[in-house]
Order: C-alpha cells, then structure tokens, then sequence
C-alpha cells in the first residue's frame, strides 16, 4: 500500500499501463489506491469527468479503458453517497458523455445529437429507471459548451494506436502527424510516416455515399483521377505522382480515406465503366473507384481487404439507447494490438455472433408492407447485419489464406488467391465476399463443395 500511495504520478507519466487496467486482483486494488488521489466531493459527473481525464491518458485496448471507467464510476459514487444513481447508472452516464462529446465535437459525424435525443437514448436506463431530465439537460449543455480535454501520453500513443504495430519498423524515435475526426482518442490515430506502403496506382474515384450511407449530393459524384497509396491503413489519394519521401499536403490528407473495418468488392451493379470496385468505409461511406485493368482491380480489392482483415480493431459497443433505435458499434481506428493467429480467432467469434443475430432477427419480421418506423429499424439492421456478416467472412477467410502461405509477400498471398479455377471463375463467386478465392481452394489445398455451398449462398 505504501508503494502503490507513494508514487502516482508514475501512473500518469508512465506508458505501460499494465499494471493498472489488467483484469487481475492486484490490478483492482491498484486502481483503487490511484484513484483515491482523486477526491470527486460535491463535484458534477461532467466536471469529475474533466479532472480525471486531464489528468489520466485514456489509452489501451477497449477492455482496458472499460475497466478504467469502471474504477473512475465507482470513486465518484464513493465520493458522493448520496448521489441519485448507482454505480452502474454513474458508468452508463460517463460512456454517454464520451460518446456524445464524440458525436458533438467530432469532424464528419453527420446530424449533431440534440438535446432531446441524448435524453431519449438514456431511457430506461438508470437501473431499470429513468434519469432526472434536468440533470440530463445540464450534462448535455456541459459538454455542448465545452469538449472533453484529453490527457494523452505521446510515447503511450505512438504504441498503442500505431498505424501498424509491426516488428519490421526500426528501433528509434518514428516520425509522426495526425488525422484528426475530433478530440476523442477512442477515434484519433497517428499517421506514422514510415507505414508500410501496401499498393499504389492509379484510380478514379467516384463520391457515390456520404456517412452513414446518404446519397451524396449530384454536384460532388463526379469521377476524378489519383494517384492512390494504401499506406498503412490509411488510403491516400494524391493529385501528383507517388514519391516516398514526399511530405503530404493539405489536400492530400483531405481526400484521405480510413480503411479500417471496411470492405472492398467488385462493383457488380454497376455497368457503365469495366473494372470498378466499391469500398465500404466502418462510418458508411461509399466510394467506387476504377482501376486500369482488372488485374489491377483485384488487387486493390485483395490488399485493401487484408490490411483491414489484419489491424481493424473490436468493435467498441454500440451507443447507448433505449432499444427503440437501431445503433450500429463503434469501430475504432485504433490498431488492433492481437496477432495475426489472435485476431482470426477475433473475427471467427464476431461471425459467429453476427450469424446468430441475422438468424435472431429473421424469427418476427414486422409487416414490410406497411412504411412504419419500426419496418424502417427493422430493415437499417438487417442491411447491416448482413454486410457485417459478409465482411467478418472475408475477413477470416483472407487471414486464413495468409497464415498457410506463412508470408507477408502481398505477391505471394495474391498468387495464392489468383489460381486453381483462373480468375473469370474468381470474379464470378465473390459478390459478397470478392477479395478472396472463395471456395476455389481449402486450406489444404482442394476444392470443397460443401465449402462452396455454403459460401456462395
């Protein structure tokens, strides 16, 4: 106890948090003597929040900071017994502020949640009851006035949400920029310059969605010409020829495209340019890009897919609400720290949760003739669902396909995917799933019909 009570600023300063967020006895009783520097007495939630998050780098993976909210919720309700909600309620209360300062002062996240919809998600949720509405108004004119401020460690940063945690980068101190969506480090990443460079070429691209899926407006759906790089997980795409050791400007960084939690696949509904694929970002946008050849369209779709398969991390839980909307996870664009055997595993359990959901939610259909809210949720998840459960296949089949090639040569994996049937039965079977040799080729090396059956259904 004296230890523990005698340095806490270490925690602070300290990169390796380890100690503190790990789900072992010791680390509880860690975060419980930390927290106790922190006195939250006669404080709101929003300024309690403040304190500790000024003084506290948020970092590590979603169970970690998970269990730091936990700590912090549970310090507040010690500080003031005579609060009006539980510790879980003080916890529901902290994830909503954080999502909401996400959605209020966050670039690019479409509608701004207003007042009344932030009370309306909180529904039912304060143990079973509801929370004072006043209170609730005051938290959400809080944070509307003034963002969230963020401790963060730069050293704890650069490991944690690196573009790509890869032993090939070299010991020493990396160069570093950012791409910002906001002030939230749940969604912030780094952009380390010396990222591995995974494809670059030439494309077209064509704006066809904006953010969760709305049609973008006619003005803006023309189709420009780039040099695009896939360089770690971030898709440039650049007005000038690529060079390696050129800074990227503003306008650059402006037609940057995320790639993490996305999907690649032939565009196969649309017929008036040859070679064109569309890409699926994790917040819903849709581009279609076209490529020179068709070779060249398969490995794009190939490339972008497995980066994605490889460093999206899990999937934060969906935003808060009272059940009555549909509300999609959040997808950080953090870098999954699992390895590659690890992360398979990862993406084997999300389908096999996200199957059971689809089988779940075809049980009682509403009556889809009639245009109710309710057929409209009904119809929003089971789009989703089922996009889910194509792209967590690809996913795991990709990962698979380059765990038995036991290589990272993107020409090898390519090679591997490219024969058995040849390339026309290739494009014929991947509609859901293009960027892999569905079917084509088990992991031993031979086609399984039952496999293909399956699949290709």
């Amino acid at each position: 106890r004296r230890l523990v009570t005698s340095v806490p600023a270490a925690f602070i300063q300290t990169p390796k948090l380890d100690s503190f967020v790990a789900d072992n006895e010791f680390s509880k009783l860690v975060a419980a003597e930390y927290l106790c520097f922190f006195d939250f007495t006669g404080l709101h939630l929003d300024r309690a929040l403040r304190t500790f998050l000024k003084a506290f780098p948020l970092m590590g993976e979603t169970q970690e900071r998970e269990r730091v909210l936990i700590h912090f919720s549970k310090r507040y309700c010690y500080c003031n017994p005579e609060g009006l909600t539980s510790e879980d309620g003080v916890h529901t209360l902290t994830c909503a502020l954080m999502l909401l300062n996400t959605d209020l002062h966050g670039h690019n996240i479409g509608k701004k949640m207003s007042c009344q919809q932030f009370i309306t998600n909180l529904d039912g949720l304060n143990d079973g009851s509801d929370f004072p509405k006043d209170s609730l108004k005051v938290l959400y004119n809080s944070i509307k006035n003034e963002k969230l401020e963020w401790a963060i460690d730069e050293e704890e940063l650069r490991k944690s949400l690196s573009e790509l945690v890869d032993d090939k980068f070299e010991s020493g101190v990396k160069k570093v920029t950012r791409i910002v969506d906001g002030s939230n480090p749940f969604l912030d990443i780094p952009l380390a310059l010396n990222a591995a460079t995974y494809k670059h070429g030439i494309l077209t691209r064509k704006s066809h969605a904006d953010m969760d899926g709305k049609r973008t407006p006619r003005g803006r759906r023309g189709w420009k010409k780039f040099y695009a790089v896939l360089k770690g997980t971030i898709l440039y795409l650049q007005k000038d020829e690529y060079k390696p050791d050129k800074d990227l400007s503003e306008v650059d960084l402006k037609n940057a495209i995320r790639i993490h939690h996305a999907l690649a696949t032939k565009a196969t509904d649309y017929s008036k340019r040859p070679n064109v694929l569309k890409l699926k970002t994790a917040d819903w946008r849709v581009f279609l890009f076209q490529a020179p050849s068709e070779e060249e369209m398969m490995s794009w779709i190939l490339r972008i897919n497995l980066v994605a398969a490889l460093f999206s991390a899990p999937a934060f839980p969906a935003a808060i609400g009272s059940m009555k909307k549909f509300c999609r996870p959040l997808l950080p664009s953090s870098t999954t720290k699992l390895s590659q055997e690890d992360q398979l595993r990862s993406h084997e359990s999300k389908f096999k949760q996200i199957a059971a959901e689809v089988e779940e939610h075809g049980k009682n259909p509403p009556d889809k003739t009639l245009k109710t809210k309710e057929t409209e949720e009904y119809r929003l998840k089971e789009h989703y669902l089922i996009f889910e459960k194509s792209r967590y296949e690809t996913y795991i089949n990709l990962l698979k396909a380059k765990l038995k090639v036991e290589s990272d040569d993107l020409e090898k994996i390519e090679a591997s995917l490219f024969t058995g049937e040849g390339n026309e039965s290739y494009l014929r079977k991947t509609q859901s799933s293009p960027s892999l040799n569905q079917g084509h080729m088990s992991l031993n090396g031979k086609a399984d019909s039952k496999e293909i059956a399956e699949q290709t259904c």
